[in-house]
């Protein structure tokens, strides 16, 4: 399944290029929204920056137009942090 994503990925680049800018920011906007809910200590600092940067990591390397199997393999690390961020931070 894996292989069938990614030659689709590199046939189609520069289309999923902004749905996945896109993908990314919005997912992690969320899950910084739910961190920033939370209480305030040491460990909603160290989460909030997991996510800024996992989110930066990602749109830095379709900036520098790295190859698309690093860059899809970021993407489904940015979502897969950013995803379990915030089912970790959801409001009780």
């Amino acid at each position: 399944m894996y292989s069938k994503i990614l030659k689709d990925f590199k046939q189609m680049y520069m289309a999923y290029i902004p749905l996945m800018i896109i993908l990314s920011s919005c997912l992690g906007s969320v899950a910084a929204m739910y961190i920033l809910m939370q209480e305030r200590s040491s460990l909603q600092v160290i989460e909030l920056s997991v996510c800024v940067i996992v989110c930066m990591v990602f749109n830095a390397s379709i900036l520098a137009q790295m190859k698309p199997k690093f860059i899809l393999n970021l993407l489904i690390a940015s979502l897969f942090i950013n995803s379990l961020l915030t089912i970790i931070n959801l409001p009780y």
